[in-house]
């Protein structure tokens, strides 16, 4: 059963951020509400706190993947610049927000024990936004308290390693101040649990190659990032959190042991976090598709089902005709291939085909009315039985953290720390959940012997499987600083084609099996292409070095003539450590 707690609360913390300016306390009354007796009273506070997390807490990472090798997206060097939009988070309204609940939250009277807990909660929010910040830009200004025009409003900025410290300051003082799990009515509010993985994100993050280019792999952070995601991983586990045992119910079931930090989404109340109207091919969906489309690099990457790569196992031959045959069972979870069973809108034994003549130019490979068809489609957190007309209606929860990414983290800080039998246990413990074959060697696929290079090879690739649009690929790359495995590729589809005329009888009935096609490995782009806004498409990736620290926006700095852009960007701010 979903618990919603906030939502009946939103409007009114709308409403009273409405008011948060200079005179907030000098206010009288504030659509029926005294803003003076806001801070006293607990419902109001949790109501102001509901508000932060929305502000904060982002929805399904949709197309996330067409910056990296996961769906077809290309980017060119347009895309990120100075003046564009694109990778600009600011998010100092929503720091200012938290600092004024710091500030007045101790002038009310609500008891010590409540002031601790949304206190608590306060400081990971505000970890949270600078740590999105630093990831993008490096070093930012720290603001620890609601700024005034009587202030001076041109901060510069702090250096990178400040920001970490206080983002780890922040969460310590959360840590200290959060019941252990949240459960119950409190189900999705932020725990200990959550700080202490957070934080482990935020110091593997600390330790990688994108902050540390002249040292990638063996400097000081390391250190503590084995010891914040080895806390992180044994007190979850004491706690009841761990591995659902199968692969599948991750995001078809809800409130289980996997799940750390959810983003909740319920109808009626708060829908569409999934966005499945834009990732369902368009003939069950409305008002647009082409989201999470896979391209044929990432189903390649697919193990078969012996844990060995395909054309490396000597059990399960790998024919292309035949591609989707004994695979890792993690792609049948997240892959829609043409011919497998898809029973979208509740239509039973309803197969997806993506070849011209049976998809049609609506899902079938290709580009039809402005969007490219890989000739593949995601079904990871679909809620298939949702009827075409209702798909914006899903309510599927976006977890932010689940308990893998804790395993992944603490293995990836373990094989830095040279402790390879530990980072190795972690790799088998996410097969043997996957359902890959453990082999007579036990090692579900993986090689005998590795050493450091080879098992950060092997983790970076298990991430890549294992958390296929979960909005994480890209970001892992960037922080391994491994961009140049994207820059200048081209993005494949597959093409299928019936064998013979069609049986309009036998297609009515998804007759049609996988193996009555053939199969076309095809560029999604064939050219470069001129887009609507008048620019170049081209035809491969844009993944320059510049992009491990983006640039801040030309707007924020023609505001604050005191914040230095980063040096590769035009400034003399070095965003590393």
């Amino acid at each position: 059963m979903k618990i919603r707690k906030y939502i009946p609360l939103l409007a009114l913390a709308s409403m009273l951020l409405g008011a948060c300016n200079d005179d907030f306390l000098n206010e009288k009354d504030t659509n029926s509400y005294n803003p003076e007796e806001v801070w006293n009273d607990i419902k109001l506070v949790d109501a102001y706190i509901a508000y932060l997390y929305r502000d904060t807490f982002e929805s399904w990472p949709v197309n996330s993947g067409n910056l990296a090798d996961e769906s077809g997206g290309l980017y060119d060097q347009s895309y990120i610049t100075p003046s564009s939009k694109h990778m600009k988070p600011w998010n100092y309204e929503e720091i200012y927000k938290i600092n004024l609940l710091f500030q007045e939250i101790e002038k009310g009277t609500l008891s010590d024990s409540q002031k601790k807990y949304v206190k608590g909660q306060a400081y990971f929010l505000r970890a949270w936004n600078y740590f999105r910040m630093v990831v993008h830009y490096g070093g930012v200004p720290i603001i620890k308290k609601p700024q005034t025009t009587k202030d001076d409003l041109n901060v510069t900025r702090n250096s990178t390693k400040e920001c970490f410290d206080f983002i780890v300051s922040d969460l310590d003082e959360a840590i200290a101040s959060l019941p252990d799990k949240s459960e119950g009515d409190n189900y999705g509010r932020i725990s200990k649990s959550i700080a202490l993985a957070f934080k482990g994100r935020v110091l593997l993050y600390k330790a990688s190659p994108q902050f540390n280019p002249s040292n990638p792999y063996d400097n000081e952070y390391w250190d503590e990032a084995y010891t914040a995601n080895k806390n992180a991983k044994e007190t979850l586990e004491a706690l009841g959190y761990g591995l659902l045992d199968n692969y599948n119910d991750i995001f078809l079931t809800e409130n289980h042991k996997e799940a750390i930090l959810p983003v909740i989404f319920t109808n009626p109340g708060r829908t569409n976090g999934r966005k499945e109207h834009s990732v369902r091919p368009i003939t069950e969906s409305k008002n647009g598709t082409g989201g999470d489309q896979p391209i044929w690099r990432l189903v390649n990457a697919y193990p078969m089902k012996d844990g060995k790569q395909p054309g490396e196992s000597m059990t399960y031959a790998f024919d292309e005709q035949r591609f989707w045959e004994n695979r890792d069972p993690r792609f049948y979870s997240t892959i829609v291939y043409n011919g497998a069973i898809y029973e979208l809108s509740g239509k039973s034994g309803r197969r997806q085909y993506t070849d011209i003549e049976l998809g049609t130019t609506e899902d079938g490979f290709g580009k039809t009315q402005g969007y490219y068809r890989t000739g593949f489609y995601s079904k990871k957190g679909i809620q298939v039985s949702l009827p075409q007309a209702e798909v914006s209606l899903n309510e599927v929860d976006w977890l932010e953290i689940r308990f893998a990414e804790v395993l992944m983290n603490y293995a990836e800080a373990a094989n830095e720390k040279g402790l390879q039998g530990e980072a190795l246990e972690i790799l088998k413990k996410i097969r043997k959940r996957a359902g890959v074959e453990e082999g007579p060697d036990g090692m579900y696929g993986l090689k005998n012997g590795m050493g450091k290079d080879e098992i950060r090879e092997a983790l970076l690739h298990e991430r890549y499987i294992e958390f296929t649009f979960e909005g994480k690929r890209f970001w892992d790359l960037r922080r391994h600083r491994r961009l140049n495995t994207l820059n200048g590729i081209m993005k494949f589809g597959l093409e299928a084609k019936l064998n013979g005329e069609v049986d309009v009888d036998k297609a009515k009935v998804y007759g049609y099996l996988p193996e009555d096609f053939t199969y076309k490995v095809s560029r999604l782009i064939e050219k470069d292409i001129q887009t609507e806004g008048g620019g170049i498409q081209k035809l491969t990736m844009y993944m320059p070095d510049t992009y491990y620290f983006f640039p801040i926006s030309l707007d924020d700095l023609d505001k604050n003539p005191n914040l230095k852009q980063n040096k590769d960007w035009g400034g003399d701010f070095d965003p590393t450590l």
